[in-house]
């Protein structure tokens, strides 16, 4: 049995300018627009009914949920991976991800034929700083010297906590010499701003050494050199 559709193209006229109105209310209005006018035009006018018209309002609730929850899912992911590669106290690259940047790097040495470089710093006496001032001196003691280093570093460089007391700077672009140079100044900017502790000032010295890693070298014998070097 075949059934006729008596067309109604006034009433239709008005459901579509009803839903233009709901879709210009509804946020983001101007997603929903773009979408919601796609398809009025790919609707006939005689079938373009209420139902019609609520059934893609409801489409459109659950895509825009659905963009929002992945917008907030990728959030979630970045803060998670930011969690996951610092350091427990500071605001450095943890061990494991200060050795996949050392790896990168010489990656690229091959790959491009650009130096880098790695800088080794071990504090020294750190347990005489805990034991006359507290561990929560000798927390502060190793947040000065981080900030320090990454105050005097470049956005393509990093910082790492490497152990305790140790800590690793990776420089891009920058072979022997010019590490040796670099750590000197990272030096100096040490030595220069000693830590203030409740009105006691806390001076720590340091070894470091610097070592160029050459394209095949593993992040450990590269990051094993760098120490000797320090120890020279």
């Amino acid at each position: 049995m075949k059934i006729e559709r008596t067309p109604a193209p006034r009433a239709a006229r008005q459901a579509a300018a009803a839903y233009a109105r709901d879709v210009q209310a509804a946020p983001p209005a101007a997603a929903v627009e773009d979408v919601a006018t796609a398809s009025v035009l790919g609707i006939p006018d005689s079938e373009f009914t209420p139902r019609v018209r609520h059934a893609i309002m409801g489409l459109m609730t659950a895509v825009d949920s659905l963009r929002r929850e992945l917008s907030d899912t990728r959030k979630r992911l970045d803060e998670v991976e930011k969690t996951a590669d610092q350091d427990g106290l500071l605001p450095l690259l943890n061990h494991r991800a200060f050795v996949r940047e050392l790896t990168r790097y010489i990656a690229f040495t091959g790959h491009y034929n650009t130096p880098a470089s790695l800088i080794y710093f071990d504090l020294n006496h750190m347990k005489q700083v805990n034991d006359t001032f507290g561990h929560a001196a000798g927390d502060a003691v190793l947040k000065h010297f981080s900030e320090v280093l990454q105050a005097h570093v470049r956005d393509s460089d990093s910082v790492g906590r490497l152990g305790g007391d140790e800590f690793g700077v990776l420089l891009s672009h920058a072979g022997q010499d010019q590490a040796l140079k670099k750590a000197d100044v990272l030096a100096e900017a040490l030595r220069h701003r000693p830590v203030q502790w409740n009105g006691n000032e806390i001076t720590v010295s340091f070894a470091y050494g610097a070592f160029e890693p050459k394209a095949g070298d593993d992040a450990g014998i590269a990051m094993a050199r760098a120490e000797e070097a320090m120890y020279v």
